[in-house]
């Protein structure tokens, strides 16, 4: 067993503190010793796309970054897009509305992808979306209900805007 390191990881605004082998995988840390579970580890390789995190607001495939790496970094989770307890985020109402999961497996990285492209495009093309969420694979859904959530999502974050001017 290799020496452990202290990486303190701060994820939907909690911090943890903890002690990990240098090798472990920030998609198993969040996983295993973080206790948020909504984070998939699919293909291990970041071709999948189910471990998709945001760090520090971008995308990132955590099966590709050791948790060392994320030491102080902001990471946010699928746990962590709804505003509270009791209100879903409007795109998870979009995707519960519009049918945009199946089996949930790629739920989590396509919610977290689709946070941070309708933050930077708010008003997205068709073909805008199918772009953004060409690195996550679906094997259930054929896309055509995640696309139609994200640009419904899309509608709801522009009223949202409008009604807090």
């Amino acid at each position: 067993m290799s020496e452990l390191a202290n990486v303190t990881l701060v994820i939907n605004g909690q911090t943890y503190t903890l002690q990990l082998e240098p090798r472990r995988t920030l998609v198993d840390a969040i996983r295993e010793e973080c206790g948020l579970t909504g984070t998939y580890a699919g293909c291990e390789h970041g071709v999948c796309g189910a471990c998709t995190i945001l760090f520090d607001g971008l995308s990132a495939r955590s099966c590709l970054m050791l948790a060392v790496q994320a030491d102080g970094h902001e990471i946010l989770t699928v746990e962590g897009i709804a505003p509270s307890a009791d209100k879903l985020h409007p795109l998870q109402q979009a995707f519960h509305e519009n049918h945009g999961l199946q089996c949930g497996f790629c739920t989590p990285g396509m919610l977290t992808t689709l946070i941070e492209f309708l933050r930077d495009n708010p008003d997205p093309t068709e073909q805008e979306v199918r772009i953004a969420i060409s690195g996550n694979l679906c094997r259930c859904t054929g896309y055509q209900n995640i696309v139609i959530s994200a640009l419904d999502a899309a509608k709801r974050l522009q009223a949202e805007t409008a009604n807090s001017q």
